[in-house]
C-alpha cells in the first residue's frame, strides 16, 4: 500500500520525538539567534535602521548591506560630534557636555556646519560674533611712540 499515515495506524513515539518540527534537519538543535548589530559589530541598531528605511518610502526594496552601512556612518558622525563637543566642554572647564557645547562644536567645524546648517539645537545659543569695526581701537604703546620720533 502507500507510505502515508492513516488514522487507525499506530506510530511509535520514538519516531515522533526525533523528527518533530525539524523537517529535513533530523533533530539538529538550532543555533542561538544573533542580532544583525552584533554580527556587523555595530553599536547602532541595524534592524531598526532597516525598518525605518523600509517605512520611509525611500525605495521599494532595501538591500541587506544598506542599513549596516548607514549604521556605520551614524556611529562615525556621532563619534566626531562627541569628540568636538568634549573638546568644547574641556575648553569651558566643564566635565559634562551640554547642548551649548554641541552647538559650538558643530558651528565651529566647517563640514559639520554645512551638513547640519538647517538644524536648530535646543538650548544651544548662538556663536559669539562681534564685527571688527565695533571692537575698541588698540592704542599705541608708549614704546612704539618713542620709536616713531
Amino acid at each position: 500500500m502507500g507510505s502515508g499515515v492513516y488514522a487507525n495506524e499506530v506510530i511509535p513515539i520514538s519516531i515522533l520525538i526525533v523528527t518533530a518540527g525539524r523537517g529535513k534537519q533530523g533533530g539538529k538543535a538550532r543555533t542561538k539567534a544573533k542580532c544583525r548589530s552584533s554580527r556587523a559589530d555595530q553599536q547602532f541598531p541595524v534592524g531598526r535602521v532597516h525598518h525605518l528605511l523600509c517605512k520611509g518610502n525611500y525605495m521599494e526594496r532595501i538591500g541587506a548591506g544598506a542599513p549596516i552601512y548607514l549604521a556605520a556612518v551614524m556611529v562615525y558622525l556621532t563619534a566626531e560630534v562627541l569628540e568636538l563637543a568634549g573638546n568644547a566642554a574641556r575648553d569651558n572647564k566643564k566635565m559634562r557636555i551640554i547642548p551649548r557645547h554641541l552647538q559650538l562644536a558643530i558651528r565651529n567645524d566647517e563640514e559639520l556646519n554645512k551638513l547640519l546648517g538647517g538644524v536648530t539645537t535646543a538650548q544651544g545659543g548662538v556663536l559669539p560674533n562681534i564685527q571688527a569695526v565695533l571692537l575698541p581701537k588698540k592704542t599705541e604703546s608708549h614704546h612704539h611712540k618713542v620709536q616713531c620720533k
